[in-house]
């Protein structure tokens, strides 16, 4: 016997009136797998039990409106995320601010024109589908970054703690916010060229030889290798880490040579971070330096190995770098 799966989007259909609700149904079923509700209390039952991707949801019903159903919805973490189109007979602007308020991502006012209603049930579904789609890069992205922290003495804290240091540069160095949070989910890929290092030379307790170090010094380019081309913004903010973050401000880092400012601020910013949390952190071959001593050879290799107006920024987060720390310690 075959089984065919359905896997059409679920919807849930909400209005007090069966008639409204097969009209619905006609508009939706090709396309669409259906439940429905005639009332409030039922509706969050519906949507707690088989979660939706999307809900059409009446406002004017006995007992529980729609405005209510839809706080609550948006109050619960299972279903705070699924989008709610409401669908009334209410017309006026106030009516459509509540709705907006109350959490809605649409408003259709009834009587309802069947090819609109397809076409934003269509949108707000892929819109799901985006958010999804980049919820997962991020989270390769992250699984990415872990990876090489199991070829290396380094701990998943240590890829959190320089994250967010970096973002703290970056908003300091006034970076726009959104750029920032992306920098704080690259940052973590900085090293994962080290995937593509032999472990006797990564894990090597001793000092690595001239010809370890040509093997060594090849993890940028394997990083960013690993990471490739995409359009993605977060993405290319790691490959740029990744490849450039060993970089120094005066020309003496690798692989490039880069000098100045054509290092790219994100390597920039990251290169800081992560010195700082290297050296604040104990390793099986040293111990944890203080945060004090650690900021003060920053700070004396400004304008040689670092940016010396990122650093100047650097030495004013302190307190925000020690409560990271704290927060996240190992």
């Amino acid at each position: 016997m075959t089984v065919t799966l359905d896997h059409r989007p679920r919807l849930l259909l909400v209005d007090d009136e069966p008639t409204n609700l097969q009209v619905l149904r006609q508009v939706l079923q090709q396309e669409y797998r259906l439940q429905f509700a005639t009332d409030g209390q039922r509706a969050l039952e519906l949507a707690r039990e088989h979660t939706p991707d999307l809900i059409l949801l009446d406002v004017m019903m006995p007992g529980m409106d729609g405005y209510a159903v839809c706080r609550a919805l948006k109050a619960e973490a299972q279903t705070a995320a699924v989008p709610v189109i409401f669908v009334t007979a209410l017309n006026d602007v106030a009516d459509e601010v509540e709705g907006f308020a109350a959490g809605c991502v649409d408003y259709l006012t009834k009587p309802i024109s069947a090819p609109v209603v397809r076409a934003r049930v269509r949108t707000h579904l892929s819109l799901v589908r985006l958010d999804e789609l980049r919820e997962t890069r991020l989270k390769i992205v992250q699984r990415l970054g872990r990876a090489a922290e199991y070829k290396d003495n380094e701990t998943g804290m240590h890829v959190i703690r320089m994250s967010h240091f970096s973002r703290c540069l970056a908003l300091a160095a006034g970076c726009a916010p959104d750029w920032t949070d992306d920098l704080l989910n690259a940052a973590p890929m900085h090293d994962v060229g080290k995937i593509g290092i032999p472990d006797a030379i990564l894990q090597k307790p001793g000092k690595l030889t001239p010809e370890e170090w040509v093997v060594m010094r090849r993890h940028p380019e394997i990083g960013a290798e690993i990471i490739g081309e995409d359009p993605s913004r977060v993405l290319r903010l790691a490959r740029s880490v990744a490849l450039y973050h060993h970089e120094k401000f005066n020309g003496q880092g690798y692989p490039y040579g880069l000098v100045g400012e054509a290092i790219p601020l994100e390597a920039r910013i990251v290169a800081i971070a992560d010195v700082f949390d290297a050296l604040t952190s104990v390793r099986p071959y040293k111990k944890a330096w203080t945060a004090q001593d650690a900021m003060a050879l920053i700070e004396s290799e400004a304008g040689q190995h670092f940016d010396p107006q990122l650093v100047a920024l650097f030495v004013g987060l302190m307190d925000e770098l020690l409560a990271i720390s704290q927060r996240w310690a190992d």
